[in-house]
């Protein structure tokens, strides 16, 4: 005789509800983008117009976990800098229409947890790129991780401008500064750069002319402004330190006006 089988039942598994908020400047495709979102279980959407003050008197009473960024041409990447200052935890999602790098590169430097090509993707990745910002990843894709990889490896800058906000280096100056502010020695900076030490030499004269107040002999000078101009700047010792560390150094300074821009 057969005993009965035992019913098992399969246990649920409980979605997690992400809270979205669209913000898109214009009023029809953020209703459609709204409706279709709202036909998921999984997400409690809500619309808000493409403004801090709008946003931040939403946010302010109600909880948000992704914020849809859209509706700008060009988009306005002060909003996405906005949330994070503000709002850290909440994980924005820039909608653009093309992955142009400049505008990859400064959205996720502003802020941005994702970027999506809505014009190009389906709507069910649109869904599951809310779910893994929400869970703390970023969205993007091998072109868009690309650009910032190239970012990331380019030679930085330093502008240095006086008073009326005029640039007091070259460009090819301002990358030496900045190299010697990440801490490259002289013989670093003119690897990175692809120079020889004696054009490296002639760029450090030809700063410290612009400059005015000092003007030593050798290439010491680049790791001087490098600190004197760092924030806080020196106290005295380091200053007279740094002075004859930089006049220890041997180079011919006289040829600094031969520079190749």
């Amino acid at each position: 005789m057969r005993s009965p089988k035992l019913a098992t039942r399969t246990p649920t598994v409980e979605t997690e509800i992400v809270q979205v908020v669209v913000a898109d400047s214009s009023p029809i495709q953020s209703q459609l983008l709204t409706r279709a979102l709202k036909s998921r279980r999984d997400f409690q959407v809500s619309a808000v117009a493409l403004e801090t003050s709008a946003l931040h008197d939403f946010m302010q009473s109600n909880q948000t976990d992704v914020v849809l960024v859209a509706g700008n041409h060009p988009p306005d990447l002060s909003l996405l800098r906005w949330l994070r200052i503000s709002y850290p935890k909440i994980a924005p999602v820039l909608l653009a229409e093309n992955d142009d790098r400049e505008l990859v590169v400064n959205a996720l430097r502003a802020g941005a947890k994702g970027i999506f090509l809505f014009t190009q993707t389906s709507f069910p990745m649109l869904c599951k790129c809310i779910h893994c910002v929400s869970q703390g990843q970023v969205w993007i894709n091998s072109q868009q991780m690309n650009y910032v990889l190239d970012a990331l490896s380019e030679v930085p800058t330093l502008r240095v401008v006086n008073s009326t906000g005029r640039s007091l280096l070259t460009p090819r100056e301002e990358q030496v500064v900045a190299l010697v502010a990440d801490g490259l020695t002289n013989r670093g900076v003119a690897s990175e750069l692809g120079l020889s030490e004696q054009h490296d030499q002639e760029i450090s004269a030809a700063h410290f002319r612009q400059g005015g107040d000092f003007k030593p002999r050798g290439t010491g000078p680049l790791r001087y402004v490098a600190r004197r101009e760092s924030p806080g700047g020196m106290d005295a010792e380091q200053r007279l330190s740094a002075e004859e560390e930089a006049d220890g150094y041997n180079g011919n300074m006289q040829k600094g006006e031969e520079i190749v821009r």
